[in-house]
């Protein structure tokens, strides 16, 4: 379940990798798992692919997505941008899903954050048409930037946030909504 690739730059077959043809869904920076495994339950009808760089953290959520016979998932063991630039096939995610991202508040740090228009390059280059992208922060600073870089491009359309149903909200969110911090949304979407 868990794919770690070489570092050889070739795009991934997805039918193989899921061993079926299905829309594919990604949760880049999956984490501990808590959306992209009730995505998962809700959705069994998508190939939903989960990334995250840190391999014990995707252990732990192979070992609860084979407890609940979820076998729709697979999880790629790889920093995002490597994945989206050389892993993902052109035109074949329906959606991807950016949840609380680290958002380097220093300003020297800025240039770190994930949210930048060569992100969105890439984005842009894996998604099917009208397919889209949904981001979500608890740092009002990286919302304004997110929605600056996004509104700038031309190449997407905003479309209505995604709010996930309580049991697909991340274990951040739990955490930073219970605290009371407000949680930023925005989804667009890929032009036809």
């Amino acid at each position: 379940m868990i794919f770690t690739p070489d570092n050889l730059p070739s795009p991934l077959s997805l039918e193989s990798l899921f061993g079926r043809h299905a829309p594919v869904e990604v949760d880049l920076g999956c984490g501990k798992g808590r959306f992209l495994l009730a995505h998962a339950a809700a959705h069994p009808d998508i190939n939903l692919l989960g990334s995250d760089i840190q391999v014990g953290r995707l252990q732990k959520v192979r070992t609860r997505a084979e407890r609940a016979g979820l076998t729709h998932i697979r999880l790629l063991h790889t920093d995002t941008n490597y994945a989206l630039e050389y892993l993902l096939p052109r035109n074949s995610v329906r959606a991807f899903y950016l949840f609380f991202p680290d958002p380097w508040p220093k300003r020297k740090h800025h240039r770190r954050r994930i949210v930048q228009p060569e992100f969105l390059t890439l984005i842009h280059r894996a998604l099917q048409p009208g397919g889209a992208i949904h981001i979500a922060t608890d740092h009002e600073s990286y919302f304004t930037h997110i929605h600056s870089v996004v509104h700038d491009d031309p190449r997407f359309t905003r479309v209505d946030p995604f709010e996930p149903p309580a049991e697909e909200k991340t274990d951040f969110e739990v955490l930073f909504t219970a605290k009371g911090f407000r949680v930023y949304r925005y989804s667009c979407a890929k032009k036809d």
